[in-house]
């Protein structure tokens, strides 16, 4: 049996400024993989040379079969300090966003993905009340160049991820475990989002807007749903809330998330089928069970921003791929307005704290010469994007 997806039906492939660009060293996170008390096992460095190799990564885009490339732009190059824009940053994004319409590929732009300039951080980031109205400014900068070239645009890439790694676990930069500022973070991310939407629906260009988030399936022992209701809630609900009445949400998943009876995150079991590169658990049901959750909150659209798995074992990569995109199918025909599924990612990068080590491209990259290799998922998934089906 065939499944046939709706017509328009979007298939993309997704990276960031920070993963693949590199040499991006007026942000947080190049302070934070040099830091001495850094949690990453390496520095990005010149991550995949995609800043001067954008032409060819969008050239495989289209080569594959893919109808879209989501990637970011970097804040930091556009405004290297307070008020002081980069014509030349904008320039360059420009040129990008050029080549993917020259080559038939619909730009997605994520306007903020995980990094923020050092002239920001130093003021305390996503916790300062003032990075609202300075992150506004730069989206309002950024859409009046690029606007008119713009596919589809996400606002803040998993603000869950950046408060919650980044003011309470000590995983991302400022490597906090302050819970009262994980919550101003929380609360400016979220206000950050609504302000950046209004600015870029207000700008040249149209095309939808929406919020992306880190989500996942959950699971608790009987008696403990209260807590996992409350854990959800503050993870996902509280953004998921901020994103009604946008133009879509954004569900990115990979996971199960594991609650315990007292309400905190619990370990798998011993035996459970693990990502060893990324140390959680092989769970592609997680996408099925996002989607429905993020419709039963916003009531919006869905994008599947992000989806993959970090594998050397590029057959586990397509029964991923496989069975998370079984369970997309069955949410359509469940009636939910699912419009797109944007693999993560394009191409083998740099993974935040884990370094280079997880694999989740579709095509590899020498770290030596930087020349790429499409891996047999690539022309698999490809296939499948250029005929709208799965097997």
């Amino acid at each position: 049996m065939t499944v046939t997806f709706p017509e328009g039906f979007v298939w993309g492939v997704a990276g960031a400024a920070h993963q693949i660009e590199g040499g991006n060293w007026n942000n947080d996170w190049w302070e934070w993989e040099h830091a001495a008390n850094t949690t990453c096992v390496e520095v990005s460095g010149d991550a995949c040379d995609s800043f001067n190799r954008y032409a060819d990564d969008i050239a495989l885009v289209r080569d594959l079969g893919f109808g879209s490339y989501r990637f970011s732009i970097e804040w930091s190059r556009i405004e290297p300090e307070d008020g002081e824009f980069s014509r030349a940053a904008l320039d360059h994004y420009r040129r990008m966003l050029a080549a993917c319409h020259e080559c038939g590929i619909a730009p997605a732009v994520t306007f903020h993905h995980f990094t923020t300039p050092r002239w920001m951080a130093d003021r305390g980031g996503w916790s300062d009340p003032t990075v609202v109205d300075k992150f506004t400014r730069f989206c309002e900068t950024a859409v009046a160049h690029l606007g008119d070239l713009i596919s589809l645009a996400c606002t803040i890439n998993e603000p869950n991820v950046v408060s919650l790694l980044g003011y309470l676990m000590e995983r991302f930069p400022p490597g906090l475990a302050d819970f009262g500022l994980y919550a101003k973070a929380a609360e400016h991310l979220r206000d950050g989002h609504s302000r950046a939407f209004d600015v870029i629906k207000a700008g040249p260009g149209d095309f939808p807007v929406g919020l992306t988030l880190s989500m996942s399936d959950w699971w608790t022992p009987e008696g403990g749903e209260a807590g996992l209701e409350r854990a959800r809630a503050m993870h996902e609900d509280y953004y998921l809330e901020a994103a009604r009445g946008n133009d879509f949400v954004g569900v990115q998943a990979y996971t199960l998330t594991r609650i315990g009876l007292d309400g905190l995150p619990m370990d798998p079991p011993a035996d459970a089928p693990m990502v060893e590169s990324m140390g959680y658990e092989y769970w592609p049901q997680a996408l099925e069970a996002s989607i429905r959750h993020a419709v039963d909150v916003t009531g919006c659209p869905v994008y599947v921003t992000e989806n993959g798995i970090g594998t050397e074992d590029d057959p586990t990569r397509v029964k991923f791929v496989t069975d998370a995109l079984q369970g997309l199918d069955r949410c359509l025909a469940d009636g939910l307005d699912v419009r797109g599924y944007v693999y993560w990612s394009l191409l083998d990068n740099f993974e935040w704290a884990e370094g280079y080590k997880p694999r989740f491209g579709l095509v590899a990259v020498d770290r030596e010469t930087f020349v790429r290799s499409p891996k047999p998922s690539a022309a698999w998934l490809g296939a499948h994007a250029k005929a709208n089906t799965l097997p």
